[in-house]
């Protein structure tokens, strides 16, 4: 249902508040630049210190925005059921194409309570939901094997995984088969889960470099391997340069630095310290960015 590069927005402030402005026309630039789709309010659009409101608000821009030219896999994940299955219902009501769901982070629940969780919401909606699992952020895993059991619900189609670990991707893909959709949830390891059977990433950089990311996801979906390996290779310096400091605060820093948004970020999330400053903007440099 989903495959190549899909960006995980950034959310853009001015003044405290959403910049509506600055997000359309970033949502307009990407479609241009060839992107295969978006992701509003994931954790790089800063989907912690958004209100509600503020979240629905930016769903709701992008889905107007997009028009359906491309895929939106909405952000809805909470560490409450509840709050989550309220955010989902919203991205059905505006004409989101999925769900993204986060595994509830703090409260660590069980395997069996997220198999639960997503079981609940599935069955809740009937809406495509995308599984997100990033055990860095969480402090849980989804394990493949509860991924199997969960990937047996119709609307289950995919999952983003970050995990960062091929063996569990190779895992996950080896128990689902075709039942579930894999995408990477880390521009690292976008080219080696394409290689072991995933279909593209939810992609951090691609807010910067929409083209050359959905260039690689395509040149390997379509078997010209060493094509997609030298843009991988390209690229890599660039993503680290990503992940200096917190994510998104490089990416919002250097979207700044082109000329594409205001780069105001929320508290707890603080500008970056002159000397990583000095490293993204000369890998910005180098490659041509600014």
């Amino acid at each position: 249902m989903f495959k190549g590069a899909i960006t995980a927005l950034v959310t853009p402030f001015k003044d405290g508040k959403v910049d509506e402005e600055a997000y359309r026309d970033l949502i307009e630039w990407q479609i241009e630049q060839g992107i295969d789709g978006l992701v509003p309010v994931g954790t790089t659009g800063e989907s912690a210190t958004l209100s509600h409101e503020e979240h629905r608000q930016v769903v709701k821009i992008c889905v107007e925005t997009v028009k359906g030219r491309v895929p939106v896999i909405a952000g809805a994940g909470s560490n409450s059921t509840a709050e989550a299955l309220g955010l989902v219902e919203f991205a059905k009501e505006v004409g989101a194409d999925a769900a993204l769901l986060v595994t509830p982070y703090y409260n660590k629940p069980t395997q069996e309570g997220l198999y639960q969780h997503y079981k609940f919401l599935a069955e809740k909606t009937g809406f495509p939901l995308v599984l997100y699992n990033v055990p860095g952020r969480t402090s849980v895993n989804l394990l493949p094997q509860t991924v199997a059991r969960l990937a047996e619900i119709k609307n289950i189609v995919a999952i983003k995984e970050a995990s960062g670990s091929l063996k569990q991707v190779s895992e996950i893909i080896k128990l689902c088969g075709d039942k579930i959709t894999v995408l990477s949830g880390d521009d690292f390891t976008a080219f080696p889960t394409m290689a072991v059977g995933g279909m593209g990433v939810i992609s951090v950089v691609s807010n910067i470099v929409p083209q050359d990311v959905a260039a690689m996801c395509k040149a390997f979906l379509d078997g010209d391997i060493k094509k997609a390996q030298a843009l991988h290779y390209k690229l890599f310096p660039l993503a680290q340069a990503m992940f200096l400091e917190t994510n998104p605060i490089p990416v919002k820093t250097a979207l700044g630095l082109m000329g594409k948004i205001t780069p105001e970020l929320r508290l707890p999330l603080y500008q970056m310290s002159e000397a990583n400053l000095n490293k993204l903007k000369e890998t910005l440099q180098n490659y041509g960015l600014i």
